[in-house]
């Protein structure tokens, strides 16, 4: 990493337009067409994150998309970490996971994004991952909602940021979590009505 050092305008986009690009392959669908599962879009919600291709009944393949997508999100924040400024890590993770929620290869129909928003804070800062994971599974084991973990995750996201002493984390959290709350408008609508599924329910 290079911190003290702002990274110009032409070489912020091009980090952005690599963090898109990683960010965007579908894992979910490629995973799901490895294992036989058919078109990933054509089960259940559609969405081609890991929850979905847990519906069509094979674990190990939801289990492998889970870890890829939030791989893509930890390996852009790596990379970029290692070759750039803290400027262009921020901006080529919010583009990985605008990436995953809006893939060119899939004209623009991605997933929610929240394996890959883990993976982009646990490799941001392990401390700051460690605690949006523990949120998420502590509103899962308690609500058995796993929409609602995850927007609960987000929204604390930048108040673990705050709280372990990293400021500079704090528009970046706010940035993903805004994204995330966009992505869930129906999985809102359906947990104020009460009909949201529960975890392990189809």
């Amino acid at each position: 990493m290079i911190p003290d050092l702002v990274t110009p305008p032409v070489a912020l986009m091009l980090w952005a337009l690599a963090g898109y690009l990683l960010g965007s392959v579908p894992f979910g669908i490629v995973v799901s067409r490895l294992f036989g599962l058919g078109d990933l879009r054509q089960i259940g919600s559609g969405n081609i994150g890991a929850t979905n291709v847990l519906r069509t009944g094979n674990k190990t393949a939801a289990a492998l998309t889970l870890i890829l997508d939030s791989g893509k999100g930890a390996a852009t924040v790596l990379i970029v970490r290692a070759l750039a400024a803290e400027d262009a890590v921020q901006l080529a993770a919010v583009a990985a996971f605008l990436g995953h929620c809006f893939p060119i290869w899939l004209r623009f129909k991605g997933g929610k994004g929240v394996a890959t928003f883990l993976g982009i804070l646990l490799a941001y800062a392990l401390p700051l991952g460690a605690a949006a994971c523990g949120t998420w599974l502590v509103m899962a084991v308690v609500l058995r909602i796993s929409s609602l973990s995850a927007l609960t995750a987000a929204l604390l996201s930048p108040v673990w940021a705050a709280l372990l002493g990293l400021p500079e984390a704090v528009a970046m959290t706010l940035a993903l979590a805004t994204l995330i709350f966009a992505r869930h408008r129906a999985n809102i609508e359906r947990i104020v009505a009460g009909t949201e599924p529960r975890i392990g329910k189809k």
